[in-house]
């Protein structure tokens, strides 16, 4: 796989996302996208970059315009679960010094 890097800003490193494999392959990503986010690097903003990047990924991982977190959508960053944070918090230091990705996970429910 391979990681590509888009640019927003040269302040800081870059935050690596990971996605589900259905949500590369629908926006024809082949590994990991890498954003440059401007400090403090907020979940919010790496999802409005990401879409910004891919936007046939809106509507994908929380409504559109910016809305709640779809269902069967979790983000995990370092360790701890992102899901119901506001898209205002900070990403944890794992994420922001590019030693941990932020993880898009499809959930599955179903017995």
């Amino acid at each position: 796989m391979t990681t590509r890097r888009l640019e927003e800003s040269a302040a800081a490193p870059p935050v690596r996302v990971e996605l589900p494999g259905h949500l590369r392959s629908l926006a024809g990503i082949d590994g990991a996208v890498e954003l440059s986010l401007d400090p403090p690097a907020t979940i919010g903003a790496a999802l409005d970059a990401l879409e910004r990047a891919y936007p046939v990924l809106r509507g994908t991982l929380r409504d559109h315009g910016g809305g709640p977190r779809r269902p069967y959508i979790r983000f995990f960053g370092g360790q701890q679960d992102l899901s119901f944070a506001p898209y205002g918090s900070v990403l944890p230091a794992a994420v922001t010094s590019g030693s941990a990705p932020l993880l898009v996970i499809g959930s599955i429910s179903g017995g």
